[in-house]
């Protein structure tokens, strides 16, 4: 699962009413992509659901969903019924929806009802076994939020966790814990006797205190939570804790750290490097573990789980990155990780000639020459990546392009990708505008 802080195909344009098929978006010959206002627009006249996909061209997990889960008969299913929108997070359309909605991991599914009122959502990359049951079930209930409130008030404590799930999807921990605080105490108290209100309720309180950046607080909820059976979320509430410990006293530290090795060591050997893992997202679960295995102050069980990763990996790809997006890419990133600069350099070249139609592996790649020193090597590849990139990457590869023009004095050239990267893109991403402002002036 990516955080922000993740080849997005946008579907083409809706002919709004007739030319809506059964649940099929039907293309028209404007091209222009679809946005989640259209699909509102189409829901309501249809009374059908929207389900917003929120997605990137560097999102490795979407990779993993498009290639392995989003086919087949039940995603058929699932296009007639609802209207599904595919939102790129670096368009200004995908970014103004994230922000509404709050939705800050991707992938992303996000249900909507003809009003824009959220019926559910589900993060992250998983197998299709456990993708389709949640999203289903989401799809039969047609609740919004507020009416599940209004059911879990009634006195149901399988609803009243059904609700603090929604706030937990959202990160939303002070609003969710607000909201339990507001029920009858009887119906609190049964909710904290309940195994999966009572890990909700501790998954929001560690959402609540990453909200305020109290690191103790973070600490000791995480703690809560990685003593539970937590499933496939266990790398990403370990990140947790360890960016939140990472200031602690090396010894200190290492004590409180100590009691996750065995539950994530067990949790990679059954769930995710076997045969047929039953977690999807591999990457976080191998990153986790080596990262934990550095801070106790062993490197050579973090290479040696690296090192594994990058032997199964080869195995399943068969040389052929072109085979699985998310297997190549989480390639890239263990020899990244790993340290092994020869056979990372070699395989980003392999990656940009799999993937010649997208700017990300050519940027990548450009950015690292240009970090490395070699701006001369850098350009013919950022150049490459500027032909493909749009919206926010765009100025991402301007930045880089300058760098590396700047870095060969090469001023003119480099005062006019910026200007021409700021005049279509710069109004709708500040930050990223700014940043390249910025780097040409200095």
């Amino acid at each position: 699962m990516n955080r922000l802080h993740r080849t997005p195909l946008l579907l083409t344009a809706l002919a709004l009413g007739g030319l809506i098929q059964a649940g099929a978006v039907q293309a028209t010959e404007s091209k222009a992509p679809l946005t989640v206002a259209d699909a509102l627009k189409a829901s309501a006249e249809q009374h059908r659901p929207v389900l917003v996909d929120f997605q990137a061209v560097w999102c490795y997990s979407c990779y993993y969903m498009a290639s392995h889960v989003l086919n087949g008969a039940e995603w058929e299913a699932v296009q007639h019924k609802a209207i599904v929108v595919e939102a790129d997070a670096d368009s200004p359309d995908g970014q103004t929806w994230m922000k509404k909605l709050k939705a800050s991991f991707l992938p992303s599914y996000v249900v909507l009802d003809e009003h824009g009122n959220e019926l559910g959502r589900v993060t992250a990359e998983q197998p299709r076994e456990k993708f389709y049951p949640q999203l289903d079930k989401i799809l039969a209930t047609g609740n919004s939020l507020e009416s599940l409130k209004q059911k879990a008030q009634k006195g149901s404590v399988a609803d009243v966790g059904r609700v603090l799930d929604a706030y937990a999807a959202r990160s939303e921990g002070g609003e969710g814990l607000a909201w339990f605080a507001t029920l009858p105490a009887p119906l609190q108290q049964g909710a904290r006797k309940d195994a999966h209100a009572s890990l909700a309720l501790d998954q929001l309180a560690l959402a609540r205190a990453k909200d305020a950046d109290d690191n103790a607080a973070i600490i000791a909820s995480a703690q809560k939570v990685l003593a539970q059976d937590i499933g496939c979320q266990r790398p990403y509430v370990l990140d947790d804790l360890l960016d939140a410990s990472a200031k602690l006293p090396a010894a200190q530290r290492k004590t409180l750290l100590a009691d996750q090795r065995k539950p994530l060591q067990d949790y990679v050997d059954s769930q995710v490097l076997v045969t047929t893992p039953s977690c999807a997202d591999q990457r976080s679960a191998v990153l986790s573990t080596a990262n934990l295995d550095d801070a106790l102050g062993d490197p050579a069980a973090a290479k040696a789980v690296l090192d594994r990763a990058i032997t199964l990996t080869r195995q399943k790809l068969g040389g052929k990155p072109a085979s699985d997006r998310n297997l190549a890419d989480n390639l890239r990133v263990y020899l990244m990780r790993a340290g092994r600069t020869e056979e990372f350099d070699a395989y980003q070249r392999e990656l940009i000639a799999a993937y010649p139609d997208d700017y990300v592996y050519a940027y990548r790649y450009g950015a690292s020459l240009v970090k490395a020193g070699k701006p001369a090597d850098a350009l013919p590849y950022l150049s490459q990546a500027a032909d493909k990139a749009y919206g926010a990457n765009r100025l991402a590869v301007a930045l880089q392009r300058v760098k590396a023009l700047k870095a060969l004095h090469r001023n003119d050239e480099a005062k006019k990708v910026a200007d021409d990267a700021l005049e279509t893109n710069g109004p709708w991403f500040p930050k990223q505008a700014q940043a390249l402002k910025s780097e040409l002036s200095a």
